[in-house]
């Protein structure tokens, strides 16, 4: 639901995105959830010192993702305004589930999942998450995540 999202990113459809039944392609959504979450990591450390900030990058280099699903209920079409919400629901020893939704307005269009795997940079081996990483999406969230 959308008033369990603390963090929303904005995009309009550009008509590039649009496919031949003037719909958003159903590719492009898992490209509106990169997007989102790319500004999910932005908006997480935005206001933190420095330290935290080179951290942030090199948290990135170690983080993969292993599953992404889509699951449509509305379609987009060119020129609407979406509002895309990036939530963490779950967090492992190693590994994230975000649950990322679409809404056009008030009409929630997509629902997605995306599981994320902390990977050790030497081994490629799944590693824990580290504690200040963990520690900022917790003070970041609106609701606790699974596994906290």
């Amino acid at each position: 639901m959308r008033e369990d999202y603390a963090f929303f990113h904005s995009l309009r459809v550009r008509w590039a995105e649009v496919d031949r039944q003037d719909v958003v392609f159903n590719g492009n959504y898992l490209l509106y959830f990169d997007v989102a979450i790319t500004e999910y990591w932005r908006a997480l450390i935005a206001g933190q010192e420095a330290k935290v900030k080179e951290q942030m990058a090199g948290w990135m280099q170690s983080l993969y993702v292993v599953k992404a699903g889509v699951e449509y209920h509305a379609s987009a079409h060119f020129d609407d305004e979406l509002e895309i919400g990036m939530r963490l629901t779950k967090i492992g020893r190693s590994s994230m589930r975000f649950v990322p939704e679409i809404y056009c307005g008030a009409e929630h269009l997509v629902t997605g999942e995306l599981i994320y795997v902390y990977k050790d940079p030497e081994s490629g081996a799944p590693a824990p998450v580290p504690q200040e990483l963990r520690a900022l999406m917790l003070g970041f969230e609106k609701m606790a995540p699974e596994g906290t």
